[in-house]
């Protein structure tokens, strides 16, 4: 879902003509600890990779996805002066929570995962983890911040989501429109003009 917030705000930032500004903008952006943003990316890729091959890594996986997004949280934490990383942050730590009362998973509504297609559901209903998600029980605590916010048509992308990918996702859209867009700046006449401008000799 994070990609979803990066893509709309690039497109709508855009489309408000912040092409030259923007990318100017985005490319001088200094953020404080950047060497974690990809190097989190990159560890999760492992993740993905290694759990297919390795069962103690499909074991702790629930583990490690926790502690990438408690690193994350350090992250942004760091930046949070910058214009919309309060909200991403809110929305990372929603999510770190319902993991970590979870076993390091976030649970996913059965009900709206029906959306996801009859495979995706009989993996759920298996009662395995499916990367790291499993189904919504009974057992299940702080359910109500699990993924349970189902996407389809007429969004472009079929998905399930949580209340935290939402308040991030919404950060991440004022963070590259406050970047990308030129809001200008009007000049503030000073004292001495403002008295020039006023006196007329007679």
């Amino acid at each position: 879902m994070v990609y979803d917030g990066i893509l709309i705000g690039l497109i709508v930032g855009l489309f408000r003509g912040g092409v030259r500004y923007g990318l100017h903008q985005l490319a001088s952006l200094r953020l404080r600890g950047g060497w974690i943003f990809p190097l989190l990316l990159l560890f999760q890729f492992f993740i993905f990779y290694l759990q297919e091959r390795w069962s103690w890594i499909a074991s702790i996986n629930g583990y490690l996805f926790a502690a990438v997004y408690f690193t994350g949280l350090i992250f942004l934490w760091l930046n949070r002066h910058h214009r919309g990383f309060t909200l991403i942050w809110i929305g990372v730590f929603l999510n770190f929570i319902v993991m970590a009362v979870n076993g390091g998973r976030m649970p996913v509504s059965l009900e709206a995962s029906a959306v996801l297609g009859p495979y995706y559901v009989d993996l759920l209903q298996e009662g395995g983890a499916v990367s790291k998600h499993y189904m919504m029980d009974a057992s299940t605590h702080l359910a109500f911040l699990g993924d349970i916010i189902p996407l389809s048509n007429p969004y472009p992308r079929t998905q399930v989501i949580s209340i935290g990918d939402v308040v991030m996702n919404v950060g991440i859209f004022l963070f590259i429109q406050y970047m990308m867009v030129d809001r200008g700046t009007k000049a503030v006449p000073s004292a001495k003009t403002e008295t020039s401008e006023t006196y007329q000799p007679q």
